[in-house]
Parts: C-alpha cells; structure tokens; sequence
C-alpha cells in the first residue's frame, strides 16, 4: 500500500511538474510571440477594386476576392443561427475555447488514429484565419487556442461573429458572406430564405464538396443536415423546418452585376491606378468614382455595334461559323458541348434546326415560290424564328469589299440543317449576323471641364482589348479641317473669302513624287467662298489655304487645340489631315469651339475613396470660366498651348493632400470666342446642308459637326457638338485597309454619333450662343463674297469679325433665319476683307 502510494505520489509530483513546464513554455516562450490583435477590432480585408458611374453604380470589379463586408447588425438572426449549429453550437457560452469538443477530437485521434470530428471554435477560426499559416502542427494549434482565449478576452461575441462571416472563403472567389449571397442566389443578405441561408452556412467546411453548383447532391445533403441541426438546437419550429427542407435548390453563379457594358473605360481607371498603387490597387477596397454616365455608356456600346453590324452587312454574308451533324444531338448541343455559347458584342449562338419556305403564290410580289424563314435552336434550349425578309435576305456573299455576290431567293441559298451561325436580337427582332471584322470607336466629353462621358474602344472588348478611342492612331482626314480654317480666320481670312477650287500639281522636295490631289468627286468647282468649302469638304481649297497662311504658322496654331507637333507632317498634305490623333485627341479639339475657345484636358477619374470611405484622391479638372481667364491671345505661345499634357486624370501626389480643397483652375483659353463663334457657325451649315445632313435626324439647330474620309476610305470619322457635349466617331480597320468604296465619315461614322447624341441630347434645351462682341453680320454676295447691294440677286448674310469686315457704305439692318448675329453698319474705316484668288 505504502509503495502504491509512493508511485502516485511520483506521478502526481511529475505530472505537476510537467504542468509547470508546459505553463511555463506557454508563458516564456509561446506568449511573447503571439501576434497583437490590437487592430483585428479595424481589420481591413482583401476587398477588390470597385470602379463607379457618376451615379455611384459599378461598372467593374477587378481583383481575386470577391468580398463585401458588413456589419453584425446586418446580418439576418437566422443566417447566424445556422452557422452557429453546425460549426460551433457553443459558440455564445465557451470563453473561446470548447473544452469539451476539444478533449472529445483528441481521445477520437488517440483511439482511432483518425480525425472526424473537428475541436475548433468560431473564435479559434478566427485566430487561425487573420494571424496564423494553415500548417498543420502542435505549435500552431496551441497558438490557436491561446489566440482564441485572448481575442474573447478583447472582443465582443458580436465582433467576433462579424469577423469570421467576413473573411471566410466559400467558393467561386467569394469572401465572406455577403458575396456569397450574391454569388449564388444574386441577392441581399436580408433577402435570403432560410434555406439559402442554411446553404451557405454549409460551405465554410469544404466550399468545393458542398458547393450547391458544382455538387448539387451533397450540398442539398448538407443543408437539411443543417436545417435538422437548428431545430434541435430550437432556433426554429417544425412548420419552418418542414417549409425549408422542401424548398429545391435555387443556386446559380452570378456574376458581378453592372449597369453597362465598360470593359474599355474600367481597364482604362485600372491601368492609371496601377500605376499608382501597384498589386495592393486589388487588395485595398478603393471605390473609384469616374465621370461616366452608365446609361449612356450603354447607348454607346449599342450605337457602336449596331454601325459596325450594318457595315458588316452592307459588303456581305463571310459564311456560317460551324455545321454539326443533328443525327447526333440528344437533346440540347448547348448542354452536349456541341456548340460553345460564347457570345460576342451582344450576339449569340444559334443552329438551324429547320428551314421553312413559303407556299407557292406566297410572296409579296406576286412570284410562286418564296422563301420563309428557319428555326434556331439558341442557348437555354429556347427556339427562335428568323425571317428571310430582313433577317436573311440581305446575305450575298462576301466576294471583297467592293463586291458581293448574287442575292440569295430562299433560306436555302444561305443556310442549312445544322448550320451554327451568330444572331443579332435588334428591337426584338432576330437577324442574321457575323462578327465584324471592321472595328470603331466613340468618345463623348463634357466640353466645359473635359469629363469623359462614355467611351467605347472596339466591338467587342474581350475580342480585342486594344482601345482605338485613346490608344490608336489614325488619320482624321476632312475631320481635321476644321483646324486649319480656323487657323485661317486668325490670320485674316473670313468666311466670305474666295479661294479658287481649281486643280494644283506640287513637285514638293518633302513629298515622294508629284502630288495631284483632288476633291472626293474628281470635280472642281472654281471661285468658292471659304464657308461653303469646308460645309462640301472641298480638298483642294483646304491645300490652297494651308499653302497661303503658311505649313509653320498653322502647325504652331493648331497645337492651340492640343494636337503634338511630332503628329503633324510637315507639308501641305497637313490641310487633307493626314497627321495621326486619336479619336479622343480629336474630341479634345473640337471642345475647344463647343466651349468657346478655351482648351480642357479630357480626365475620367473624379475621385478614389478609401476602404474606410475616406476621400484620398479628388480631380480638380481645368473647367471654362467666361471672364475668368487672361484674355491676352496675342501673348498665347503655341509652345505653351502644347506643352499642356491632359494629366488630369492621373492618380499621382500625396494621399493626404489629394482631398485638400483647392483654388479651381481655369481652362485656358487659346482662341478667341469670334473664331469659335465663326466656326461653330459653319460647322452647323454642315449639318444643315453639307457632308452632315443626315444628323437634322435630330432636329436640333444646335449642333455644329465635320466627317471626316481618308484616302481610299480608309479611315471614317464625324465630330459633332453643341455647346453641352462633343462626340467624335471613327470606323476603320486596325489593319489600315479600305472601307470600300463609298464608305465615308457621312455613312460608315455619323450613324454612330446620331444614334447616341439622339439619347444624349435628349430633353436638353437648344441653345444657340450669344454672338460674342467684336461680330457683325453683313449681307454679302453669294458669288464674290463681298458687300451685296440692292441690285445683288444672290446674297446672304456672313458673320465677320469687326476688324475684317468688308468695307461698305449701306447695309440693310435686317436679320436672315441662316445668319448668327444682328446685322449692323460698319465704319468705312475697318479693314477690307482678305481676298485671296489662286
């Protein structure tokens, strides 16, 4: 009895001796080095990159976690209550550490070898997940635990519940269960049922096992198991248990849900903050808010693909995508992976699955045979019916781009049983389609401070990444002429001066061979006034004025609107536009005749908030203040006009300061608000009667324009504004080949900028201008330009700068519907007009 007693005596003394060193390995060695949770009360988590409209609604997402964090207080009670049954049904009573269940999975590992059940606690979790690495060891564990006693020593249950439905992983790149809600079910935590809520309460454990996407049947398993757990713990009756368990499973992926279509404009904001911020731009939880306005950016995207479609079909059908053999579909080949369903700038799949022609004596015309229409099968295993007439007519085949072969008489010419063909859905109707080789692009600014108001860079953005609105560069053509008559005005030329359109031959040392050029026409049309040369486009008077103001004083008064000198050739071929500008750069120079004279910088980035909502960033654009400026012109260098780069949308400088309230900076101005008043004036006859006559669609006598074709019609362009916004369009092949022949700015271009400015412009109130001081309006005759008398039988009134008017003795005071101003008499000491005939 004695040596009994001494044994356990020995084991009790070494056992407690033991204790004593394992408490005092814990204290010495374990607790200095554990990590201080002093800030897990503010924990920051890895939220993605979130870029907005101006109306705060997304546009993009970029990073790999897919995470919303939210509040404790947000979360639904029954949500809650599932995660507590099956991950931790003592979570509200344990001090962070379940004795029990931790002493139940040790005796299950020593007498089993193998480990089923699981000892952590939600607070442990916790611990593991924001501080420690996920290998598998005795330290780590006990780390976890003392982790887990001192964040309950710290924290409320409350914040500790937040944390842990905030950072954990449960599957498709959600974090956190607020994706979650929205990866799989597209809703709001407080819209979910209890069943869903069940759902992802399931997932923490194995996110792939239990998936409700990819593994139906276990997650349905899962869920009831679940759903039995919280009526065993009470949380809820047997009427809502039995309710929950006979709901089916409503999982879907959902993907980020925006407001439009903004590939390009978002790879845009995310290359400047990358920039910026490097890798941590994915991590950090910036909101960008940009100038965009989601609702038109959506009218854009369809306005581009709709041109770019109609060109398509103008040059012919380039054939099916595929044929499968339909004795071999089951049921759907969507489903058999017969046929992909990549969609592609809004067009879909379909394979034709029946051909329909018309009985004889059917077709309008009167003719005995008529073709019908065919029956597709597209995704979803939806059939559709797409008609010959409209839908399928229009596809002779693609010879070249000039050429087209025989128009097809029945479906049967164009396709068969089988055929995997692309489909485009326009106001509710199907046609057929292809994928437009041709490209184009559109980008609307606020001419008053330079915000980007929509910007589309291609068809389709994942076709092609390349942005043509910034990144490429192209010649503008006639769209560009616009700069060198304004250069004219400014140096003494009005828009009543008569230039010779004649022929000219130049032998010009900077130039390969003897240079002809000519009008798109092939005519000539003589003694032209400078107005109605530039409303028809007149090539040949545009060379002869670029030749008389001089190729070193145009080029340093166009970099007034922006444009590089390095972009511009240094010889006359300048005045047909054959420099290279984006459409943007392009857009940047007609805003500065919509606002009045003065140069913005075009910026798509007004402000970065923080993850916390903190204002790090706010762009302070160059706007337009009549009156506010240095009215000096004749001190403006065209150097300094130049070297004004459009930063202004570059995130860059402190943080700090960024936010800072400043002084407002003011646009400067760079032409007089007479030129711009001149040249909005012609730009608007464009439209009423030149190259641009199809935009009086509109019905607006606001808006002012220029097309634009290159040679060989490979570049098509039109830039339009009125005093609210400008738009340029352009449609071309990023291999520089023809449009084919008669593909102008007018045809391939303007249907773009008409079909957005009809949205844009929508509700908007006219606004003419006032004509600027320093104007007057004289009646002039048609054929000479100069003063008309009371004899005169073609005259109209021209607007003339006071300093160049025309030198006369009588004017009737009297106003025409085409004139921009009051007519008025002029002293016989002003300066007679310049007059120059080639």
């Amino acid at each position: 009895m004695k040596k009994l007693v001494k044994i356990v005596s020995c084991l009790f003394a070494v056992g407690s001796m033991l204790l004593v060193a394992v408490a005092f390995y814990i204290y010495a060695v374990l607790v200095p080095t554990l990590p201080s949770i002093e800030h897990l009360e503010d924990t920051q988590y890895q939220v993605p990159l979130r870029i907005y409209d101006r109306n705060e609604v997304l546009l993009a997402e970029f990073g790999e976690h897919r995470r919303i964090p939210v509040r404790f207080n947000k979360i639904p009670r029954y949500l809650i209550d599932a995660v507590v049954s099956v991950e931790d049904d003592q979570f509200w009573h344990h001090p962070g550490v379940d004795v029990y269940a931790l002493m139940a999975a040790v005796y299950e590992v020593v007498t089993t070898g193998r480990k089923t059940r699981g000892g952590s606690t939600i607070t442990m979790q916790v611990a593991r997940n924001f501080f420690l690495s996920p290998e598998q060891t005795y330290t780590r564990k006990f780390n976890e635990i003392l982790l887990a006693l001192k964040i309950e020593k710290e924290l409320s249950k409350e914040k500790i519940m937040e944390l842990y439905l905030n950072k954990i992983f449960l599957g498709h790149r959600a974090y956190g269960i607020s994706a979650a809600s929205q990866v799989y079910y597209d809703k709001k935590l407080v819209d979910l049922t209890m069943a869903q809520a069940a759902m992802l309460a399931g997932l923490p454990k194995a996110p792939s096992k239990y998936n409700p996407i990819s593994n139906r049947e276990r997650a349905l398993i899962r869920r009831n198991y679940i759903l039995g757990r919280m009526r065993i713990l009470d949380y809820i009756g047997e009427e809502e248990l039995d309710l929950a368990l006979s709901e089916p499973i409503s999982a879907e992926l959902h993907r980020t849900r925006t407001i439009a279509e903004a590939q390009y404009v978002s790879e845009l904001v995310r290359a400047q903050l990358f920039e910026q911020y490097g890798e941590e731009v994915y991590k950090a939880g910036l909101k960008v808010y940009t100038t965009i306005d989601g609702e038109l950016q959506s009218v854009a995207n369809k306005a581009l693909r709709k041109a770019l479609l109609d060109y398509d079909r103008r040059h012919g059908y380039r054939g099916v995508i595929d044929k499968i053999d339909m004795s071999k579909v089951i049921e759907d080949p969507f489903d058999e992976d017969l046929v992909t369903d990549n969609r592609v700038g809004g067009l879909r799949k379909g394979i034709v699955v029946s051909i329909d022609e018309a009985l004889p004596g059917s077709a309008a015309d009167g003719s005995d045979a008529a073709p019908a229409s065919a029956t597709l099968l597209i995704s979803n295993f939806e059939q559709i019916m797409l008609p010959f007439k409209d839908g399928i007519d229009w596809a002779s085949a693609f010879v070249d781009v000039d050429n087209r072969g025989t128009a097809p008489k029945k479906v049967g010419d164009v396709l068969a049983v089988g055929d995997v063909v692309w489909l485009e859905n326009r106001d509710s109707k199907w046609l057929l389609a292809s994928v437009p080789s041709v490209e184009g692009a559109l980008v609307s600014i606020n001419p008053a401070s330079g915000g980007i108001n929509a910007m589309v860079g291609g068809f389709d953005y994942f076709k092609n990444k390349f942005n043509r609105a910034t990144q490429a560069r192209r010649q503008p053509g006639s769209n560009f002429k616009p700069f060198i008559y304004s250069a004219a005005l400014e140096k003494g030329y009005t828009a009543a001066t008569i230039i010779n359109d004649a022929p000219v031959v130049f032998d010009d040392d900077s130039l390969e061979s003897t240079w002809r050029p000519e009008n798109y026409s092939g005519k000539v049309f003589g003694p032209t006034r400078l107005r109605e040369a530039l409303i028809k486009s007149r090539n040949l008077v545009s060379i002869r004025i670029l030749q008389s103001i001089g190729l070193r004083y145009a080029i340093n008064y166009i970099q007034r609107f922006g444009f590089d000198r390095e972009n511009m050739p240094y010889d006359l071929s300048l005045a047909l536009g054959s420099g290279t500008f984006s459409p943007l750069q392009v857009a940047r120079g007609y805003a500065v005749f919509s606002n009045g004279g003065y140069l913005i910088d075009p910026y798509i980035i007004d402000r970065v908030e923080s993850g916390s909502g903190e204002v790090i960033y706010r762009n302070q654009p160059k706007t337009v203040c009549q009156g506010c400026e240095e009215e000096d012109l004749a001190a403006l260098a065209a150097a300094e006009a130049a070297a004004e780069e459009a930063v202004a949308s570059e995130v860059v400088g402190d943080e700090a300061e960024a936010a800072d309230e400043v002084e407002p900076v003011y646009a400067p101005r760079v032409v007089s608000a007479q030129n711009a008043f001149i040249m909005r004036s012609i730009m608007r006859d464009v439209v009423r009667r030149g190259t641009a006559v199809r935009a009086k669609a509109l019905g607006r006598k606001d808006i002012a324009g220029k097309t634009g074709t290159t040679n060989d019609q490979v570049d098509a362009w039109f830039s339009g504004y009125n005093d609210q916004i400008v738009t340029t369009a352009w449609v071309g092949f990023d291999n520089q080949r023809s449009l084919g022949n008669r593909e102008t700015g007018g045809r391939a271009a303007l249907p773009i900028w008409i079909d957005f400015m009809k949205v844009a412009l929508d509700g908007q109130p006219e606004n003419l201008q006032e004509q600027p001081e320093g104007l007057v309006t004289i009646r002039v005759d048609a054929e000479t330009g100069k003063p008309a008398d009371i004899s005169s039988g073609n005259s109209l009134f021209e607007v003339f700068r006071v300093e160049n008017a025309p030198r006369q003795k009588e004017v009737a005071k009297s106003t025409s519907a085409g004139s921009d101003g009051a007519v008025v008499d002029v002293p016989e000491t002003e300066d007679e007009i310049v007059e120059d005939i080639f």
